[in-house]
C-alpha cells in the first residue's frame, strides 16, 4: 500500500472507531418529502428545501428555460459570466432583505469564504458565536485576523471579549447566523447590532436557515448574508448590503473573482422561487407551524424556526437511533461531532412546508415510545 494510502487508512480507522466515519448514500427524490434510498420510500426529515421549491414545476420549468442559454456560465463574473439574469436576481435579493444591493456568489462557502477575509485582515478583531457555520471560521482563519469565540448567543461573553480586545484592534467584525443550523435556536440580533455600534464594530448574519422561514430583521446587521440552497431550493449563496460594500466585494471578495459564475438555469431558478417565497406568505409560514406542532407534541419548547433537535449526546446512540426510524420509514440523519461539540450527537428534524401532520405525529410518536425525550431535559 502506498504510505500515504497507509496513513490516510490509519485516520479513517480512527473516525470509525470513533463513529464519526461518513459514507454517501444514495437518495433519490420520490414526491413531497419523500425519498428513495436502497429501494425503499422514506419520509425526509433530513433536507433543507424548506418550501419544496427544488421540486417546484414554475422553478423547474424557468431552470429549463434558462439552460437554453448555456449549460455552464464559462467564465468568472468579471470576465464574461456576469450575463443579465444575475442583475435580476440580486436586485430581488436586495429588495428582499430591504438593503440598497446584494451580490450572488458561487455557494454560501464562498460567499463567506470572499466576504470575511475581504473585511477584515491583519490587526483586526474577529468575534465569532461558538456555533457559526464551519465556513464563517474557515474564512476568519484564512483572514489573517485575531479570531475570538464567545459563548453560543451570549452577550455578556461578547461584551467581554470586545471590552478587553476592541481597543487593540484597528477594526472589528462580529460574526453571527440569525437561525443555527444545527440547534434551530436565533440569535439575539437587536442586541448583537447595538453592541457593534457601540465598540464601532460591523455585524455580519449567516441567514442560511432564516430565509424564507423566520421574518426578516431588516437594517440590523451591515453585512448580511444567506444562501439559495435551501428555501429557495435551487443553489449559490450572496451578501446584502450597502451598494459601496457590494461594489466593494465585487473588487476584493477573492471566490466571486477567481470563480466560474453559476450556470444561467441555477440563477433562473433561485428568482422563480424567490418570486414564490415573496408572494406565498402561508406556504413560508407552514415549515414554523410545523416544527412548533412537533415541539409541542413532545412537550418541550416551542420551536423557533424550521430545525428541531434531538439531542442523544452519544454518537453511537444516534446512529443508531437514526436506523431505527429508517427501518420504521424515516430519514432523520444522525448529526454527529465534529459538526456539532463532543458529547452533543443528535438528530436534526428540518421541516418542510410539505409535511403532513400525520408524519410529524408518527414520528414524535416514535420518539416519545423509545424515551428519547430524556436527553433534552
Amino acid at each position: 500500500m502506498p504510505a500515504l494510502d497507509s496513513i490516510l487508512q490509519q485516520k479513517l480507522q480512527l473516525l470509525e472507531a470513533k463513529h464519526q466515519k461518513r459514507r454517501l448514500s444514495e437518495t433519490e427524490y420520490a414526491g413531497g418529502v419523500k425519498v428513495t434510498r436502497a429501494g425503499r420510500e422514506l419520509v425526509s426529515f433530513s433536507g433543507n428545501d424548506y418550501l419544496g421549491l427544488a421540486h417546484r414545476p414554475e422553478v423547474i420549468e424557468a431552470a429549463q428555460k434558462a439552460a437554453g442559454q448555456g449549460a455552464g456560465a464559462g467564465a468568472s463574473r468579471l470576465v464574461t459570466g456576469n450575463y443579465p439574469l444575475y442583475s435580476e436576481l440580486e436586485k430581488i435579493l436586495a429588495d428582499y432583505k430591504g438593503t440598497q444591493s446584494a451580490c450572488v456568489f458561487g455557494s454560501g462557502y464562498l460567499a463567506n469564504l470572499g466576504t470575511i477575509p475581504a473585511l477584515a485582515g491583519v490587526g483586526d478583531l474577529i468575534l465569532a458565536d461558538k456555533f457559526v457555520h464551519a465556513c464563517m471560521i474557515d474564512a476568519a482563519k484564512l483572514s489573517g485576523a485575531t479570531v475570538m469565540r464567545f459563548a453560543h448567543n451570549s452577550l455578556a461573553h461578547a461584551r467581554m471579549l470586545i471590552e478587553a480586545n476592541r481597543d487593540e484592534h484597528h477594526h472589528c467584525l462580529i460574526l453571527t447566523e440569525t437561525v443555527f443550523s444545527m440547534d434551530g435556536d436565533r440569535a439575539p440580533l437587536k442586541e448583537l447590532a447595538a453592541l457593534a455600534k457601540e465598540f464601532n464594530a460591523w455585524l455580519m448574519t449567516d441567514d442560511a436557515h432564516g430565509l424564507g422561514i423566520i421574518p426578516q430583521q431588516k437594517g440590523l446587521a451591515d453585512v448580511e448574508m444567506g444562501t439559495l440552497s435551501k428555501a429557495a431550493g435551487s443553489y449559490g449563496g450572496y451578501v446584502c448590503g450597502s451598494a459601496t460594500l457590494v461594489d466593494y466585494l465585487k473588487n476584493a471578495a477573492r471566490s466571486l473573482i477567481y470563480s466560474t459564475a453559476l450556470p444561467p438555469a441555477v440563477v433562473a431558478a433561485s428568482i422563480a422561487a424567490l418570486g414564490i417565497m415573496q408572494k406565498d406568505k402561508t406556504l413560508t409560514k407552514k415549515p414554523l407551524e410545523h416544527a412548533q406542532h412537533f415541539t409541542s407534541l413532545l412537550g418541550i419548547n416551542a420551536a423557533g424556526s424550521a430545525i428541531v433537535p434531538v439531542v442523544l449526546k452519544e454518537s453511537e446512540k444516534a446512529i443508531k437511533a437514526s436506523e431505527l426510524l429508517e427501518e420504521r420509514g424515516f430519514l432523520v440523519t444522525a448529526i454527529r461531532p465534529p459538526t456539532v461539540p463532543e458529547n452533543t450527537a443528535r438528530l436534526r428534524f428540518a421541516f418542510s412546508a410539505l409535511h403532513e401532520k400525520s408524519q410529524i405525529e408518527d414520528v414524535a410518536k416514535i420518539i416519545r415510545e423509545q424515551g428519547w425525550l430524556e436527553s433534552l431535559h
